[in-house]
């Protein structure tokens, strides 16, 4: 029997990698499609041509299969047309460079954005983030990811020589836009505007990549292997921060010359959630110049992009940090993000803020670390199923994170069936069952707290914990100490997020000696006991001596 050439094996079988790739999806989502038979696998790691191609067609969009292989179909543009449609305007000696830029931005999909973590950064935000930067004829610049340019534009602008700017991008049709854009401006024909992943260069042995200023708007999330990450993240020394964002970060550090100038704009979650934290204490290292919050820059993307510009240079404690919210620059001390919880960059707070913390802190106080039991709400695995809005026999009860207000618990409108082996994850049910416990709104920005004395059950958007009798005050009063004004500024004011995590609450100060003079608890006293006023705008400040 003939065996068939490598051309004709390509147009009968798909690795699973390309078949991801074409279709815009991650390879976990094609291996799903292979498990529920949309997809016939022919050995590990190749699927059948014909089968991906009939799924393509006549599947994806029209059957409900699932939310991500529909949107595709109805959010996709056709790569291939569009890079042949870019390299013709290129061709042309008329063309605007900087107007093909912007439509080009605008003709990726959302879905491939989402992928590739493709977000274009404003003009406004560039300018800004270059401002005040110094540079030399011999000044050397690099955007790890510079998209079609503006960064490497902007950099030119200021000054430096086209010849000592360099960029990299996976995309080849932002590349030539901006190696075009480059000549159109300059006359230059650049050979430093590569078509490379920049993590893989950098990750190379003995590379000599070495830059005086290192400024880009990283992918965030990017969807890669997560063996990928993992091997990047012991390259370079990440630790835990293996978003790519984070990578791109450590990846300039490593390449950054001594007294060079990093900045990058990110996302919200990189300044205050705890998988950031390694990079964190990596920047804490040098000297953090700028802190910056632009608000919500990009169009469909709800999280904030804010910027870190830092130097190269070994930190001094007593270093103050320009902090800039709403256009409005403030300073702060780096010792305060030092002291911070997770080394939390939470510059959205002004000195007068920074000083009420810290006394806080400063009083004696204990923490829930170590001194109490927690427990997640039950996770049915369906809701829907098991989950009715009237009572029946069989069924008990259960209560949900929007049930749940600062001392007070709504009535029940949930009953789930008492056989507990039915759902995915229940906790022990003694901690249900516990004739006082505290349980608490998990999905929120503000803490919720109800001192929960009737052994109810709760779903996972809510959760749980007993504190231990050492506490030295009883579960109401803790309850009440959490659900003050003051600790939901606190909560605010360091962690800012939508979630109550456990460790954030493991990480808050329970002053528990204010129970030594007063045994119910008032939010007035309360201040008064702390040395805390508040001010008219809703904020505090430590009472002067």
């Amino acid at each position: 029997m003939q065996k068939k050439t490598s051309e004709e094996t390509e147009k009968t079988i798909l690795s699973i990698a390309k078949a991801a790739h074409i279709a815009n999806v991650s390879e976990i989502t094609i291996r799903n499609w292979i498990k529920t038979g949309y997809l016939t696998e022919k050995t590990k790691g190749v699927i059948s041509h014909e089968s991906f191609n009939s799924f393509m067609q006549n599947i994806a969009g029209k059957e409900k299969l699932n939310s991500r292989a529909n949107k595709l179909k109805k959010d996709e543009h056709n790569h291939i047309k569009l890079s042949s449609e870019i390299f013709k305007k290129l061709a042309k000696k008329d063309i605007n460079t900087d107007k093909l830029g912007e439509e080009y931005q605008s003709s990726l999909s959302n879905s491939y954005r989402n992928k590739e973590g493709v977000y274009y950064t404003p003009q406004r935000i560039i300018v800004d983030m270059l401002k005040d930067i110094k540079t030399t004829s011999s000044t050397t610049f690099c955007d790890p990811s510079c998209g079609s340019g503006n960064f490497i534009l902007e950099a030119i602008n200021l000054g430096l020589k086209p010849e000592n700017v360099y960029g990299y991008d996976v995309d080849a049709n932002a590349v030539a836009i901006t190696k075009k854009r480059i000549f159109v401006k300059t006359g230059y024909h650049s050979e430093n505007i590569i078509c490379a992943d920049f993590l893989e260069l950098a990750a190379l042995p003995n590379n000599k990549l070495k830059f005086d200023l290192i400024f880009t708007n990283p992918p965030w999330g990017k969807k890669i292997n997560k063996n990928e990450k993992e091997r990047f993240g012991e390259i370079f020394n990440s630790g835990k921060s293996l978003d790519t964002s984070s990578l791109f970060f450590f990846a300039s550090i490593k390449i950054l010359k001594k007294e060079g100038i990093l900045g990058f704009l990110l996302p919200e979650a990189f300044f205050n959630i705890a998988s950031f934290q390694e990079a964190r204490e990596v920047a804490l290292q040098y000297k953090i110049k700028r802190f910056i919050d632009y608000g919500k820059a990009f169009k469909g993307l709800l999280t904030k992009a804010q910027a870190i510009i830092l130097q190269k240079k070994l930190c001094d404690e007593n270093d103050e940090i320009c902090c800039q919210i709403n256009n409005k620059p403030f300073k702060r001390n780096l010792i305060s993000f030092k002291n911070n919880p997770k080394k939390i960059f939470n510059f959205w707070i002004n000195k007068q803020e920074e000083e009420v913390i810290k006394h806080i802190y400063n009083l004696p106080h204990i923490s829930l670390k170590n001194n109490a039991k927690w427990a997640l709400g039950i996770v049915t695995g369906n809701n829907s199923k098991y989950c009715l809005n009237e009572h029946k026999k069989g069924y008990v009860p259960v209560f949900k994170g929007s049930d749940i207000k600062p001392n007070e618990l709504k009535k029940p409108t949930n009953y789930i069936p008492t056989d507990f082996s039915i759902y995915q994850q229940v906790a022990p049910l003694e901690l249900y069952k516990a004739p006082v416990k505290l349980i608490y709104k998990f999905i929120s920005s503000n803490l919720a707290f109800y001192c929960d004395t009737e052994q109810r059950f709760i779903l996972n958007s809510a959760n749980l914990f007993i504190p231990d009798k050492n506490t030295g005050i009883s579960k109401k009063q803790l309850s009440d100490i959490l659900n003050s004004n003051f600790m939901n500024w606190l909560f605010k004011s360091i962690f800012n997020t939508h979630k109550v995590l456990r460790s954030d609450l493991e990480a808050l100060p329970i002053h528990v000696k204010y129970f030594d003079t007063y045994k119910v608890f008032d939010e007035k006293t309360y201040l008064n006991f702390l040395q805390i006023i508040k001010t008219n705008n809703g904020t505090y400040r430590v009472k002067k001596s």
